[in-house]
């Protein structure tokens, strides 16, 4: 609790006391201010508990006339009388200790602790966080992901997801197709003002590369991930200021370090592609059930648009869970988490770790309820170019421009967009 003597930085001048047996001089008849008047000054008297005189300090000539020419026919009010603490010279050097503050330290010495203490405590998390970033900075995987698009009003982070055809339980996968396919892909936008935005592309959208027309799941292994950010960025009119690809054969092991996620799915599912064997309702998934839970799409009336709703589902509660207290303030689990994660993924060549800190921060924010989440916009869900590339996903380009405007200057409300 803060003191008298101790708001503002300054000092409170302790009150004065008459001594007894002393009585207060009468007012001059020649009224205030009258020594300004002719010219003459009086010296105020020295004031001293043992010198027997109780004479008040008069006003000065000065702060009458400022009181005269207020307009105010009143005489100046008698200065408040103040007591001095008992054996205090006011003019000693107790006195002039007292106001710069020396006497406030020798009366509060667990302040003085407590303000210590924190500067400890501050120079040591500065200390550990360098050391954390030096770790993390080590551990991240590069590759060459970014394109030399102009720069946005927003900052926006391309996430992909990738099988890597790694042959892990729960794939799914179609061994007549070589290669990894990008089957996750979401766009997550933060604004300068307003609401986040994360924005789901289906892996079948039709897109032409090189001339050629192709699902855009397999434009990064054909032609690199410069030219799948590219494709981004053709779709949404916005630079992809960041990359990042996880592993889908890494997911297990962050959400198992986290000690499981809750994912909610309203129908019985038991799919062989996947894996997925689920009763309707909300479960506590462990590593390898979530792995199926984003995999999982023949067994989903939706299909491919059902399961990246699952994929952002489940992407929001490991990132809700990985933020949450008792995961951060626990250093054994934090590790273990952050190990995990670090393994599961691949950046671009520009990212640093405060650039992740950011990208989970803005995930958190898109996946609540004042974010933006949902697909983008096409006109036809099941459309056949020829050439046997089968059934794809065709996007309406001018409806697509118009709400990723929207989600980049903040300017959209909170809510579900798109395709769903």
């Amino acid at each position: 609790m803060r003191t008298g003597s101790d708001q503002g930085g300054q000092g409170q001048e302790p009150p004065s006391f008459m001594p007894a047996g002393h009585h207060r001089p009468a007012a001059d008849p020649r009224g205030p201010g009258s020594e300004a008047r002719h010219g003459h000054s009086q010296t105020p008297p020295s004031f001293s508990p043992s010198s027997g005189t109780g004479h008040q300090p008069a006003q000065t000539s000065k702060a009458r006339k400022a009181r005269r020419t207020s307009g105010s026919s009143k005489t100046t009010p008698k200065p408040t009388t103040m007591a001095a603490p008992v054996g205090n010279d006011w003019s000693s050097r107790s006195g002039r200790n007292m106001r710069n503050g020396t006497a406030l330290v020798r009366r509060h010495p667990v302040r003085r602790f407590i303000t210590i203490s924190l500067l400890v405590l501050l120079l040591a998390l500065v200390v550990l966080a360098g050391g954390g970033w030096f770790w993390i900075n080590g551990k991240l995987t590069r590759d060459k992901m970014l394109t030399d698009a102009s720069d946005s009003v927003a900052d926006t982070w391309l996430l992909l997801g990738s099988d890597q055809r790694d042959g892990s339980p729960g794939a799914g996968q179609d061994d007549s197709i070589t290669g990894f396919r990008t089957d996750t892909i979401l766009v997550l936008t933060r604004p300068r003002h307003g609401a986040a935005s994360l924005i789901s592309i289906p892996r079948d959208s039709l897109v032409k590369q090189d001339g050629d027309y192709m699902k855009i799941n397999a434009v990064a292994y054909t032609s690199g991930y410069r030219a799948l950010t590219g494709q981004i960025e053709d779709i949404t009119g916005h630079k992809v200021n960041h990359v990042a690809l996880i592993r889908f054969g890494g997911l297990s092991k962050v959400v198992d370090a986290l000690g499981g996620v809750r994912l909610c799915y309203d129908a019985d599912v038991n799919d062989p592609k996947s894996g997925m064997v689920w009763s309707s309702g909300c479960h506590q998934a462990d590593g390898s059930m979530a792995l199926a839970f984003t995999r999982m799409r023949y067994s989903d009336p939706k299909g491919d648009f059902g399961r990246a709703e699952r994929q952002r589902q489940a992407i929001s509660a490991i990132a809700a869970k990985a933020l949450k207290p008792s995961v951060i303030l626990n250093p054994a689990t934090a590790g273990k988490v952050l190990s995990a994660g670090l393994d599961a993924l691949v950046v671009d060549e520009r990212t640093n770790p405060i650039d992740l800190v950011r990208m989970v921060l803005a995930f958190r924010s898109a996946s609540g309820s004042k974010g933006v989440t949902g697909s983008v916009y096409w006109t036809d869900p099941d459309y056949y170019p020829g050439g046997g590339i089968g059934s794809t996903v065709l996007l309406d380009q001018a409806q697509n421009t118009d709400l990723f405007n929207q989600l980049a200057q903040g300017s959209h409300a909170p809510g579900t967009v798109g395709g769903m």
